[in-house]
């Protein structure tokens, strides 16, 4: 993949928890004195956690001068366009042009219906976010209203006011639509490490390309965002050494997967500084040098720590890199044990793809997919370690039950600190539930409509959405907890 020659930028990208509201300004007030260009903020208005992003970034607004104010994304089914776009324009028009609009075309819909808003099947979700896309940016040229798609009218609108600049669009888009209409209509890309790690980029990256030279843009006119994670210490993996290390790899994703904004997910000030002081400048004068040299080819650029499919690593070794000498060998088995147990579970879920498969090929009937997914081991726990750890972890530790009755609790009275974290497991396990719940609608669905009909092949795809959807969250909603939980483990144990 080419290096698209964009100018590199930093960012940050902190939990908007209520309960550190406090820390939540400082931090963006401290990536404002380091000079980053971003205060990048995640939108859940159903969680109730949640600080407000529209009035957080308007607070941080009022605190900064020079950094740059995004959301990361905008929750579209929860902000309608002209609503979201008079408070872009606002806001800009407040900081004098430092706003930056992330839009997402909406997920956890059992959560979002909650709070209001509509539920809207994957294309329809799409199809909203594609005339979103032409509501706000009509709205900020000032045009009078004359919208009138299946999902946002704006006929008679009279908009205003205009923004102070012109406010880029990026999309957070992972599947293959979304990511084509990135190229045809987006200013910038937004993905997440966790969600598109390196290997996916360049398979990504060229649709993005494609769909923008079919538009008659060219590539370097969207933008690759990158929102990362890490830790300095010792270790080989991905963001995982010193800032060294960090530069190195982060020269590799911008020379050989064109990736030039990197907002890092921290909410430790000391991790911020170290990110904006050290890796920024080394990286940005690494990248010059490997410019002036002509580049890499993208398979001597690709960061060697991030080389397997991450839905079938081997995670003991990420947890090992992670590992300090503060821990002794008997210590780090217990974040280890969570990660074997994690690994049986992405062992299952590859199953559970291959079972979509023979039913999309028609090697498998629809019952007997349901029956092999209802008896794994994911479905009986709930997406704890639950009852497969009712005798597995026995013989391991000895005590421990499940996370949700006995490690978590445990946890939490060890090291109150970690409620933030344990609580956004505890949801996640409700999420994936529900994604379960959904994969066996869409096999029911199957049942009802002809294989070889239109209603048929909609009902395959409907089924191959839903695999996707667990997927994305469950792969994500494992290694965070591999990662949050893993010094907690290694100093606490499960209970």
């Amino acid at each position: 993949m080419p290096d698209y020659g964009l100018d590199l930028e930093f960012g940050v990208f902190p939990n908007p928890d209520a309960a550190r509201h406090r820390e939540v300004l400082e931090l963006a007030q401290l990536a404002d004195v380091l000079g980053l260009e971003h205060v990048s903020v995640q939108d859940h208005p159903y969680q109730a956690r949640h600080l407000d992003t529209w009035t957080l970034l308007s607070a941080i607004g009022a605190r900064t001068s020079q950094v740059r104010l995004s959301t990361n994304v905008a929750n579209l089914p929860l902000r309608p366009p002209v609503v979201l776009a008079k408070a872009a324009a606002t806001l800009d028009v407040l900081t004098g042009g430092r706003v930056e609009l992330g839009l997402g075309a909406g997920a956890f819909w059992d959560a979002i219906e909650a709070a209001g808003g509509p539920r809207r099947s994957p294309g329809e979700a799409v199809d909203a976010l594609v005339e979103a896309i032409g509501v706000l940016r009509g709205f900020w040229a000032g045009e009078t209203g004359r919208h009138d798609g299946e999902h946002y009218s704006t006929r008679g609108l009279r908009p205003g006011p205009r923004p102070a600049h012109d406010i880029p669009i990026w999309v957070g888009a992972l599947k293959p639509r979304m990511l084509r209409v990135t190229g045809r209509l987006a200013d910038g890309w937004i993905p997440s490490l966790a969600y598109a790690p390196p290997e996916a980029l360049p398979e990504m990256n060229a649709r993005i390309d494609d769909a923008a030279i079919t538009a008659g843009r060219a590539p370097q006119d969207v933008r690759r965002l990158y929102n990362v994670h890490g830790r300095f210490g010792t270790g080989s993996g991905l963001l995982q050494g010193t800032p060294k290390d960090w530069a190195e790899q982060l020269t590799d994703l911008a020379v050989g997967l064109g990736m030039s904004t990197f907002i890092l997910a921290t909410d430790d000030p000391d991790v911020l500084r170290r990110f904006a002081e050290e890796v920024a400048p080394l990286t940005r004068e690494l990248v010059a040098a490997e410019r002036e040299g002509g580049g890499r080819e993208t398979s001597e650029s690709t960061p060697s720590a991030a080389t397997n499919d991450p839905e079938v690593r081997a995670s003991a070794e990420t947890v090992a890199t992670q590992s300090s000498s503060r821990f002794t060998a008997h210590q780090l088995a217990i974040p280890a044990h969570l990660v074997e147990v994690h690994d049986y579970l992405r062992a299952e879920l590859d199953q559970v793809r291959d079972i979509v498969r023979q039913v999309r090929e028609g090697h498998a009937t629809v019952g007997s997919a349901r029956s092999a997914i209802n008896t794994m081991t994911m479905r009986q726990n709930n997406w704890t370690l639950g009852a497969y750890c009712e005798s597995y972890c026995r013989i391991v530790t000895g005590h421990h039950t499940n996370e949700d009755r006995g490690m978590f609790p445990h946890l939490l009275r060890a090291d109150p600190t970690l409620e933030p974290v344990v609580t956004r497991l505890q949801d996640e396990h409700e999420v994936i539930a529900d994604l379960l719940d959904g994969l066996d609608r869409a096999l029911v669905a199957l049942v009802a409509d002809p294989a070889d009909g239109s209603e048929g092949h909609r009902a395959i795809d409907a089924l191959s959405d839903a695999v996707d959807d667990l997927a994305e969250s469950l792969l994500a909603h494992l290694s965070y907890e591999e990662e949050a939980l893993h010094d907690a483990l290694a100093t606490h144990g499960f209970g």
